[in-house]
């Protein structure tokens, strides 16, 4: 476990690991953000207001989403101690991005979507923002496998852990998970026809089911029948996600209708493609 960068390695400052991978994460994301409003053609004045809203959204609650874990008030931190050194969680910065976003629209007056400029961003953001998390933290637990995660004595004694036995490298597993997501966004699914802002619900949502599922080697406090807190929350905003997909699916509002001349170029193209085909074929016979 590296705390500090120069624990890492002695060349770097003494500056904390997981802030300075949360500053590149946010500064990644940026600019897929930035590259993503580009292709996208979104020039409006107001997007640098809801970028502010989402970020101020997500620091918050990403400290508050962890502030009262005890039903005594007096075992909690003070809030404004909590704010400024409790623990955070990612979950919780989510839903304060979501809120900071809508509450910056609507003070705005900004009313298109804008899940589909966040979704990519996002995804980029959290895959090197664990990094600080998976150098910094308990890695999760203990594991038969080869390729679990061993700590020294020293880190497992501050991190809480058993020394010398593999542990599962559950901040990987995240790493991994988020590194695909931005791939299949990236690469295929900000070129479909899926509704506009539906990206972002798509995602957020196969992340909930995966973390559900992770947690269950993370090594957090069982906190009601044998589940962490990050699960409780996960079982009532899953099937939100899951209900809102089926409802547009339903309505036939999860694909963006074309427009008429739109769907006639398509279609001429496929023509196009089937006639080649056809003629190469009769070449090739």
């Amino acid at each position: 476990m590296y705390p500090t960068l120069d624990a890492f390695w002695s060349a770097l400052p003494a500056i904390d690991t997981h802030g300075v991978f949360v500053a590149v994460g946010l500064a990644a994301g940026g600019l897929v953000f930035l590259i993503e409003q580009r292709r996208r053609g979104v020039a409006d004045p107001r997007i640098p207001a809801l970028l502010a809203g989402t970020l101020l959204g997500a620091a918050v609650f990403s400290r508050l989403g962890t502030w009262a874990q005890h039903l005594d008030p007096r075992e909690n931190l003070a809030l404004v101690e909590q704010l400024a050194r409790g623990n955070a969680s990612i979950l919780s910065a989510l839903v304060g991005a979501w809120l900071g976003l809508h509450v910056a629209k609507r003070l705005t007056g900004y009313r298109e979507r804008t899940g589909d400029l966040f979704a990519p961003a996002v995804a980029v953001a959290l895959a090197i923002g664990r990094f600080g998390c998976f150098l910094t933290e308990r890695p999760g637990t203990p594991t038969g496998a080869d390729w679990g995660l061993v700590v020294s004595p020293e880190a497992a004694a501050r991190v809480g852990v058993p020394p010398a036995v593999p542990l599962h490298p559950s901040f990987l597993y995240e790493i991994a998970f988020h590194a695909a997501a931005f791939c299949v966004l990236w690469l295929w699914l900000r070129r479909t026809r899926i509704a506009s802002g539906e990206l972002l619900t798509l995602y957020i949502g196969a992340y909930a089911v995966f973390r559900f599922w992770v947690e269950f080697v993370r090594g957090n406090e069982a906190a009601w029948i044998g589940l962490t807190r990050p699960q409780l929350f996960l079982l009532v905003t899953i099937p939100l996600f899951v209900a809102r997909i089926v409802w547009l699916i339903a309505h036939g509002r999860f694909l963006e209708r074309m427009a008429p001349d739109q769907a006639n170029h398509v279609l001429h193209q496929q023509q196009d493609i089937d006639e080649g085909r056809t003629v190469g074929g009769a070449g090739n016979g």
